[in-house]
């Protein structure tokens, strides 16, 4: 008695210099025959082509079928492989629980690759699936994994991060690693290249104080309140005119513009808070579309600033709050939150986000996040969230 077709298997491994047609060619030889497509995946790699069908058929059509694949092959300037088997009931189930580790780095040398593999292995997770999601300004390499422990994996990436000088993120898959986000951001040097208050330090000439201060407070030495109060305290006498000065002075860091619009392009929501001042950045969020913001503001009486801080001091716990009342605004799960970094005034935001991210950060904030860009590219973000440089400029041609 002839076995059904969910009895017995073939998988079709076809490889070749891509060209128009391969595809349905292949498609129209198997169409005579009782055949079932199980699984199908298919990529080119610049003109390379790789496709491969798991296909279930009567054991009695095995013989033709390759034999009519094998007849194609010379036309089609492709090689075709097959291998048939007896199999069980074939169930093709999508898999759950997938981990998504992301690799970024200006290169990626097969050494990193390999070290990332082994620890994989070692971690007894299996590898689904690589495909690259960016080549600009960073190459950043995705793995789709099977088995392992989220943390467990974290923990040993990260080992192979500091060894090779990359970064790797380790987040889970789902249909919620897409859904709607809110994406929250420190601003001097995060969103921006400056520290705002060493630009108006420059203009007091105070300069020099100042960045000793904020140096010790980036690095946690300090108390973030106590030592803004003691920096804009040497601002004293500054004319208010400096801060339009100031203003044309500030430089986006690049791909901050790409990763706002394209962010809100998709549906999430941008928001920022800074432990710098609302005199200086309010104009350049707006100018953003960025709809929620909060940070200090500089007291200014006759036109002079008076060396202090209006209201309630934007610190650490304060831009945790902020994200918090952000995400419950836009009834965003805090699950669904990103906090993005640099220093220590930004580790309690990024430790109550779904996702925190160090962006060229202190070795502290670094150990703190859940992951960290190295690279100069804000907008490198994107591709730890799953967006691909294809997806990024489709965004840019929705106008």
């Amino acid at each position: 008695m002839a076995q059904s077709a969910e009895q017995f298997t073939g998988l079709i491994l076809l490889t070749g210099v891509d060209k128009p047609g391969i595809t349905s060619q292949l498609f129209e030889t198997l169409a005579p025959f009782s055949v079932a497509i199980l699984d199908i995946e298919q990529v080119v790699i610049r003109d390379r082509l790789i496709l491969t069908v798991l296909i279930g058929l009567d054991p009695n059509h095995a013989e033709a079928v390759e034999a009519d694949l094998a007849a194609i092959q010379e036309g089609l300037g492709v090689d075709i492989a097959c291998s048939f088997s007896e199999v069980g009931e074939v169930s093709i189930q999508a898999k759950s629980d997938l981990l998504h580790v992301v690799l970024l780095a200006p290169k990626i040398s097969p050494k990193v690759i390999a070290a990332v593999a082994a620890v994989i292995a070692e971690e007894k997770a299996n590898i689904e699936r690589i495909f690259r999601t960016a080549s600009y300004p960073v190459t950043a390499i995705e793995f789709v994994l099977s088995g392992g422990v989220e943390d467990e994996l974290r923990s040993a990436l990260a080992n192979v991060a500091a060894q090779e000088s990359v970064d790797i993120s380790v987040q889970r898959g789902g249909l919620m690693r897409h859904a709607k986000r809110l994406v929250v951001m420190d601003v001097d040097s995060t969103l921006i290249q400056q520290e705002v208050i060493e630009l108006l330090a420059a203009k007091a000439g105070v300069e020099a104080e100042v960045k000793a201060i904020t140096d010790s407070a980036m690095r946690g030495e300090l108390d973030f309140g106590q030592s803004l109060i003691a920096r804009v305290a040497l601002l004293k006498g500054l004319d208010e005119r400096v801060i339009a000065e100031v203003r044309e002075e500030i430089r986006l860091t690049p791909g901050a513009r790409t990763l706002v619009r394209t962010l809100q392009r998709l549906g999430h929501i941008v928001a920022v808070v800074s432990g710098g001042f609302i005199n200086v950045i309010e104009p350049l969020v707006k100018e953003l579309g960025i709809a929620h913001y909060r940070a200090n503001t500089l007291e200014i009486v006759d036109g002079k600033l008076t060396g202090k801080v209006q209201g309630a001091i934007v610190d650490r716990a304060a831009k945790a709050s902020a994200l918090s009342e952000f995400a419950a605004q836009e009834n965003i799960a805090l699950a669904q939150t990103i906090a993005i970094g640099d220093g220590a005034n930004d580790l309690d935001m990024i430790a109550i986000a779904g996702l925190g991210i160090a962006f060229n950060a202190k070795p502290a904030v670094k150990a703190a996040a859940d992951s960290s860009v190295s690279a100069p590219y804000l907008d490198s973000v994107l591709y730890l969230m799953g967006i691909s440089r294809e997806s990024i400029e489709a965004a840019d041609n929705l106008d």
